[in-house]
């Protein structure tokens, strides 16, 4: 098995590697350990919990604190962290704590993993991946812990805490306070909202950048152009949707900024969005297919792809080469960022369609938010998830697959093949 593993491209490395984690965290949450006393747990609820805490999403089938015990949420938690920081980073990690070297393959697998453009530095880079999560998540394990200790027992609200703290960090919209209240009961405290939103920006910057702003001590002039790209926009994208869910909802600012935040691929919510209006819906979605940044633990289509993608409008409408920072766009980059977008919104439209076909009852509202939040590794819900028949549950959990992984990762699996040496003549076709 292992040398038909070397033969195969990274991308389908990584592909299995997720399938096998879903696979047995299934059947981890499926032990009698794992699942409270007088719940029927069946295997599709299972399935598409560990699915959906792998891909680090957050929908949710059944409630994870009334439905699993303290070992099946462990289980849980465990499975949110090896989906947000990557099946090859976490094996990576294993292999330096016991003291083993990481051989070209495996180095391979991890500069593919996080978008690095070279092998340079990755050992030492990955020791900081683990210690930057490490940190974030002690520190907005204390921070919760402040506000849970509160409402619940010293223990219990430890284990909330670091529970919580796991999740935003990665992005993942999972909770434990039960009754499917996910963070509603905390609308109005201050302390939890901006420590969920802090842990949710950092995790969804990425790893990269976050690198650059320490090693660069927090000067944006001296920031690499990705790094300049990813801040820039995330925080328009903040902006721009604090202001629209504000406009449109009858919420507090503080509520739409967490929305504005949380709608970018984390997936907690402090308001019920199934009394949100349609036109708030459609700023949810739109935040939700962009979704976070390369190298980081969200998904969407990126960041920096709607950057190149609106750097590319630009260039066309005003016939000038793209460049931002005193830099110019790479061509290849243009082209890449097209092929994402296309892909992803194909899957949109065709998750949303065959749901559509599965669930006549649901209007299209819901049915296209749930599929958006789905490819996007979101976890935000008009409430309809709960209720979805098994088809439109298996089809959620490919959308979430193919969100963690990317479309292009996807296709690349089913068929890659070196460049064509020999070309044909190009041909004339009219454009607009």
């Amino acid at each position: 098995m292992f040398q038909v593993l070397k033969n195969q491209s990274p991308a389908r490395i990584f592909s299995l590697g997720f399938a096998l984690i879903i696979l047995l965290g299934s059947a981890l949450l499926m032990l009698p350990i794992s699942v409270n006393e007088g719940v029927d747990l069946n295997y599709m609820d299972a399935l598409y919990t560990s699915t959906s805490a792998v891909c680090v999403t957050g929908l949710i089938a059944v409630d994870t604190a009334d439905t699993f015990t303290v070992f099946g949420r462990t289980v849980v938690a465990l499975l949110i962290q090896i989906g947000g920081l990557g099946v090859t980073v976490v094996g990576a990690g294993i292999i330096l704590a016991i003291g083993k070297k990481i051989n070209l393959k495996g180095r391979r697998l991890i500069k593919e993993a996080m978008n690095l453009d070279s092998g340079k530095g990755m050992i030492r880079f990955i020791k900081g991946v683990l210690l930057t999560t490490f940190v974030f998540e002690l520190l907005g394990a204390v921070l919760s812990f402040v506000v849970f200790v509160q409402d619940y027992p010293a223990w219990q609200a430890l284990g909330i805490s670091v529970f919580h703290a796991v999740a935003a960090f990665n992005n993942s919209g999972f909770d434990i306070l039960g009754g499917l209240q996910n963070l509603i009961p905390y609308q109005d405290n201050i302390l939890l909202n901006l420590v969920t939103c802090g842990l949710i920006i950092f995790g969804g910057i990425g790893f990269l950048v976050i690198k650059d702003i320490w090693d660069c001590k927090f000067r944006f002039k001296k920031l690499h152009m990705h790094a300049k790209v990813v801040i820039t926009v995330s925080l328009f994208l903040i902006a721009a949707g604090t202001i629209l869910i504000k406009l449109t909802e009858n919420i507090t600012w503080l509520g739409a900024f967490f929305n504005s935040v949380s709608a970018r691929t984390a997936g907690f919510s402090t308001f019920p969005l199934g009394k949100f209006s349609n036109a708030g819906l459609i700023v949810l979605t739109v935040l939700m297919f962009i979704g976070a940044s390369p190298g980081s633990t969200g998904g969407g289509i990126k960041t920096s792809t709607l950057f190149v993608l609106m750097q590319g409008v630009k260039s066309a409408a005003t016939n000038k080469s793209s460049a931002a920072f005193h830099y110019s766009v790479p061509a290849d980059s243009l082209k890449k960022a097209t092929v994402i977008t296309i892909l992803a919104a194909g899957t949109v439209c065709l998750g949303t369609y065959l749901m559509s076909v599965f669930e006549p009852q649901l209007n299209l509202m819901d049915i296209l938010f749930e599929v958006t939040s789905a490819f996007g590794t979101v976890g935000l819900s008009t409430g309809i998830t709960p209720g979805l028949s098994v088809p439109s549950k298996l089809l959620s959990v490919l959308i979430m697959f193919i969100g963690r992984l990317g479309p292009l990762t996807i296709a690349s699996v089913w068929y890659f093949a070196d460049e064509q040496q020999v070309r044909y003549p190009e041909g004339n076709i009219a454009i607009g």
